[in-house]
């Protein structure tokens, strides 16, 4: 059980898009963001309760992260988790108790979470149960958007490739996290040794099944900036993804602590330092969102 389980109403924290924590609800697989990329509160998908992924990200946030994929995931519990707190955000008071005024809007549902979601061998029948609860509950995919945030690295397996296809076909879309474009910036930042053109094939996939956009960290790493050659490896992934499949980049930086041994590695770029990044991705034709 959560050790916020059982608590009163009214005694959860005040959200802030500097806290994450996915135990704020109390629930094993729904939990609140407030979220400064969608602009409100993002509700949460985590099936990674256990902590596990397939990557080890240096900024990554989660505590006590393992390698592994997603438990079995109860689909019954999902679904009583996922109506009771969509219940409670439209026609309870939760919005009031503990969302800042000015953001008390449903900006998306997002499968995020604690690891990579798409290891989960239900991921598919997943996206069915979010699909039918949001449209049970009448939110429209244009206000609503049911979103996946993924490493993208299980593409090529069919059931994911489902999974990806249900949430296109329901006006839904994918943040596809590419933060390097070469095997050592990959390596580093990510944890992984991977081909750059095997990222580009499962982006490539991905962005014909669904809508999906390009999610990219980019930060200092032992106070060095990202070198020229560094950005262009990873324009080089994106263009031989196909840069017209692509809605365009969302660029982000360090907004909170890493929980991971190389956090005293990295350090936040300036807003002017990723702008300056995002220029060079303009010039390819694509659109970039930057958010510090």
């Amino acid at each position: 059980m959560n050790s916020s389980q059982g608590q009163p109403p009214g005694t959860l924290a005040t959200l802030t898009v500097g806290k994450h924590d996915r135990d704020l609800a109390g629930l094993t697989y729904v939990y609140p963001v407030l979220s400064r990329r969608a602009g409100g509160v993002s509700v949460g998908i985590n099936l990674n309760p256990n902590n596990a992924c397939n990557w080890h990200c240096a900024y990554c946030q989660v505590p006590d992260l393992v390698r592994g994929k997603a438990p079995e995931i109860d689909l019954a519990r999902l679904e009583s988790e996922l109506r009771g707190f969509l219940a409670d955000l439209i026609h309870g008071s939760w919005m009031e108790r503990h969302v800042p005024e000015g953001a008390r809007v449903i900006r998306d549902i997002a499968f995020s979470g604690n690891g990579e979601a798409t290891s989960a061998e239900v991921f598919p029948e997943a996206v069915a149960l979010v699909l039918r609860l949001r449209d049970e509950f009448g939110l429209s995919p244009q206000a609503v958007p049911v979103r996946l945030i993924t490493n993208g690295s299980l593409l090529a397996q069919a059931r994911v490739q489902e999974g990806v296809r249900r949430l296109g076909e329901a006006g839904g879309e994918v943040w596809f996290k590419v933060d390097g474009g070469s095997v050592e910036a990959i390596e580093r930042i990510n944890g992984v040794r991977l081909e750059p053109a095997a990222v580009a094939r499962n982006l490539t996939r991905c962005a014909e099944l669904c809508p999906t956009w390009v999610q990219t960290c980019m930060l200092r790493w032992d106070g060095a900036l990202p070198s020229d050659a560094d950005i262009d490896a990873w324009l080089a992934v994106l263009e031989a993804a196909g840069t017209e499949r692509l809605r365009g980049v969302l660029l982000y930086g360090v907004a909170r602590p890493s929980m991971q041994p190389e956090a005293p590695r990295i350090a936040t770029l300036a807003a002017e330092e990723l702008e300056a990044i995002a220029e060079r991705a303009r010039k390819k034709g694509l659109t970039v969102r930057v958010s510090p």
